[in-house]
């Protein structure tokens, strides 16, 4: 438990720093533990396991300042919490800490990213291929409402990446689009939304500083490049941090990547000076939280040991220090540094400032707490699932449909084929459910990665009877994959259904540039996003139940053009 001396400073904190004076007298090692955070799964556990001792452990003695929520990956799915075990749990470790925890997670997506039982928010790009601005800023503030209920205070959010590589393998979807104004007034209306509920505040954080969008490599096994010149920085990459910072944003979370035009040494931007505080704080003048991106990343841990990690991050200009492997031995680096005159202690009172500034912004010093029956009143609201619904249905694009297949003209003699990421994930199942609604005999068939070869002509020869074949491919962004391809054998397989006498409809729930690898099909739409919202509106758009008027907001080399996007009316009513 804390002492009393330290119980006696955290009590002064609020005033202290409302009367915008010096901090608190609390040692040298909480300061620079305040500026780690952890991360954590938000399931219940058992108080005498090993996994909440050690919860225990850094929060009430070593004293992290925050903790993190991450997936947890059950047989290669990402499970989500479930939201009131996740807010007994938030709550309990509030208890254990001497200063109230800041409490993050990667909301990209709403709150379903990592818990269950909350809206479904399609990914970013479906809402720049929608079009829909205030749908953004829409999301903004539910995101912030669902997030509060449940006790998470910082929302890692939105992306401000310009995905202007179609070969980057880890932003993709993730990102609004190519263009950077356009991806410039997404980022601000999020972040205007999120900061308008004003009883539920969170602190937002634009992502991935200066821009990992123009690369080919997944920084979280190795470090990111980005080889333009300063002039197109300017004009591409950091136009959406600019503007993040001009819609007041509370944070900014560094890459792993180089940028040699920035930093002629081939290092992280996470630990470089020119890019953390010449650029970022002094040129663009931000005044907020710098974050970096998880310190367990290869980008980062393949060049520096835990400690050094954290010295060169500080020494760069970051506040927080996310996800070291080791918490304790990031605390010592510093610790260390600071010892030797490397790193000047100033630097840690800095970000100490900031951090405990930020926690008194959120309110945490009044109250740290979430209460549990305020949380059915928020979570998964019917009109927020409308509003999402509404942005899926709108961002379907089609981009070619040679042999005139939509609407689905005989449903019951097309062959719907789902091409999943993941055997025991939920992938298809709002596929299949929505499919049963309108043509219970419809053939349907659902595959995963882990499916044999032979399995895989079993499938493709159940369709010799079909008039016409869909095919329904998941193909979204996942840390340590490196690629957005289709695995497993599914290339083969989908190669030899294109190369047959049926015409093949190919449907992307997810990456726009899947049919860059498959230009022969002989129609193809994409629902930017795999979200079950977007699993509904491309079986609203087979039906020809919704319009089509969804826009690309990238460019797919040699098939589409930014802004492409053939425009069909509705034809049938919604069946609900």
């Amino acid at each position: 438990m804390p002492t009393l001396r330290l119980r006696a400073a955290l009590a002064l904190i609020p005033f202290i720093f409302s009367a915008a004076q010096a901090a608190p007298p609390i040692s040298l090692h909480d300061k620079v533990a305040q500026l780690v955070v952890m991360s954590i799964y938000g399931e219940p556990m058992n108080v005498r396991s090993r996994q909440f001792k050690k919860y225990q452990h850094l929060i009430n003695e070593v004293h992290l300042g925050g903790v993190i929520v991450t997936g947890h990956s059950v047989h290669g799915a990402i499970r989500g919490a479930e939201p009131y075990a996740f807010a007994a749990l938030i709550n309990r470790l509030q208890s254990l800490a001497p200063i109230p925890l800041l409490v993050a997670a990667d909301f990209e997506r709403g709150a379903s990213m990592r818990i269950a039982s909350t809206t479904a928010w399609p990914y970013n790009m479906a809402f720049a291929a929608a079009r829909d601005l205030d749908g953004v800023r829409y999301e903004g503030a539910e995101t912030a409402r669902e997030a509060r209920a449940i006790g998470v205070n910082w929302v890692f959010a939105p992306v401000a990446d310009v995905n202007n590589n179609p070969d980057n393998p880890i932003i993709n979807i993730r990102s609004y689009g190519e263009n950077a104004e356009q991806v410039a007034s997404y980022v601000s209306a999020y972040i205007e939304g999120a900061h308008s509920v004003v009883n539920s505040p969170v602190l937002v954080t634009a992502k991935h500083f200066p821009g990992h969008g123009d690369t080919i490599d997944d920084s979280h096994l190795q470090l990111a490049r980005v080889n333009a010149d300063r002039k197109r920085l300017d004009a591409v990459e950091l136009v959406p941090f600019r503007a993040a910072i001009k819609a007041n944003v509370d944070a900014i979370m560094t890459a792993h990547m180089a940028v040699p035009a920035l930093e002629p040494e081939i290092i992280p931007a996470t630990v470089s000076a020119k890019i953390l505080t010449d650029l970022l704080r002094d040129e663009m003048k931000f005044k907020g939280l710098i974050v970096t991106d998880a310190m367990e990343m290869e980008g980062l841990m393949q060049m520096y040991d835990t400690g050094e990690s954290a010295v060169r991050s500080l020494l760069a200009g970051a506040d927080v220090l996310l996800m070291p492997r080791d918490a304790e031995a990031a605390i010592a680096g510093v610790l260390a540094a600071v010892k030797s005159g490397r790193l000047p202690q100033k630097r840690v009172e800095e970000s100490f400032n900031r951090v405990v500034a930020a926690k008194a912004r959120l309110g945490l010093f009044r109250n740290r707490y979430t209460e549990y029956r305020s949380i059915a009143h928020v979570l998964d609201a019917p009109e927020d699932d409308v509003r999402a619904q509404q942005v899926a249905d709108h961002a379907v694009t089609l981009i070619k449909d040679e042999k005139d297949l939509l609407p689905l003209r005989s449903p019951d003699k097309t062959c719907l084929i789902a091409l999943t990421e993941s055997r025991y994930g939920r992938e298809g199942w709002r596929l299949m459910e929505e499919t049963q609604k309108r043509a219970p005999k419809m053939p349907f068939s659902m595959v995963d990665p882990k499916m044999s070869k032979a399995d895989l002509e079993d499938v493709a020869r159940s369709t010799a009877a079909c008039t016409e074949i869909v095919v329904a491919a998941y193909v979204s962004v996942s840390a340590y994959r490196g690629n957005v391809a289709l695995p497993g054998e599914y290339v083969d397989f989908l190669t030899a259904l294109l190369a047959g006498k049926t015409p093949v409809l190919l449907a992307s729930l997810g990456s726009p540039y899947l049919v860059h690898s498959f230009p022969q099909a002989a129609g193809y739409l994409t629902t930017l996003s795999t979200s079950p919202t977007s699993e509904a509106a491309l079986i609203r758009a087979l039906f020809g139940e919704i319009p089509l008027t969804g826009k690309l907001p990238v460019t797919i080399p040699g098939i589409a053009k930014y802004g492409d996007g053939i425009q069909l009316p509705a034809v049938k009513t919604t069946v609900q």
